[in-house]
């Protein structure tokens, strides 16, 4: 950190840090919806000598302390992708440890998401899931549907792609029934989405340096402004949130006018 104007340079707790990035937030120009992409679990994990599953247990907490962030700073809607439809090709000892992670999280978290008036909303091809999965997630849904403060959505078995393909479906079954093709536009599409309800996301953090979108919210992140961090995800925390907001504070939005 370095006074304008000055060559000195301190260092300060992350406790400070963190403090000096909330305070100078313009909670009037807050993004609606940010979406987070949680990469660099296996770099983190390998850069330690570690399994990669150790990796991805490390993760949870970067998870608790960003929804935290994002509750705590009154976000609207906190997106994040956790489980790729790709990452079924991972090995099956690793994929059962995500899952297992999954439970975990549920198992622990869910209490803490009401007291923090969270709603937890997972989306994706939830169907193939396993079953002790897919129960655990709507217990969780059903315990937080009347919270009224962030939304949490955890992407599972998701792909932007096989979303599109699947509102695609849901159109052509409803023309079915009603012989006829209903009208659509863009906006109404999108109510055929796993994220139907929510606004498309303003800001999209990747982390690991990396600068793909991965398949990941492709119809809703037309407009959205990227930022990408260094940072690998187990090393993530609420004070690179509000990094990723200011430096969405300082862009200028101009959807491809002037």
């Amino acid at each position: 950190w370095s006074v304008p104007g000055s060559s000195a340079t301190f260092d300060i707790a992350p406790e400070e840090e963190t403090a000096e990035l909330l305070a100078r937030i313009d909670r009037t120009r807050l993004p609606l919806h940010v979406a987070a992409i949680m990469d660099g679990n296996g770099r983190w994990a390998a850069a330690r000598g570690l399994q990669r599953v150790e990796g991805h247990a490390a993760g949870v907490e970067s998870v608790r302390d960003t929804v935290e962030g994002a509750a705590g700073l009154g976000l609207g809607a906190l997106t994040m992708f956790a489980f790729s439809i790709e990452n079924w090709s991972r090995p099956p000892e690793e994929v059962e440890v995500l899952m297992e992670l999954v439970k975990r999280y549920l198992r622990l978290e869910t209490e803490h998401l009401i007291a923090n008036d969270i709603r937890f909303r997972p989306i994706g091809r939830l169907s193939e899931l396993p079953a002790d999965v897919q129960i655990l997630l709507q217990e969780t849904s059903e315990a937080t549907a009347n919270c009224q403060g962030l939304s949490l959505n955890i992407a599972l078995n998701y792909g932007g792609r096989a979303e599109i393909v699947d509102a695609a479906r849901r159109i052509a079954e409803r023309a079915a029934r009603e012989g006829r093709v209903p009208d659509f536009d863009e906006q109404t599409f999108g109510e055929y989405l796993y994220t139907r309800g929510l606004p498309d996301p303003d800001l999209l953090i990747r982390t690991s340096g990396e600068v793909r979108v991965s398949n990941f919210l492709l119809f809703q992140s037309a407009y959205t402004e990227f930022w990408t961090t260094p940072t690998l995800w187990p090393d993530f925390r609420r004070r690179h949130l509000f990094e990723a907001i200011l430096a969405y504070q300082r862009r200028s939005r101009r959807y491809g006018g002037i």
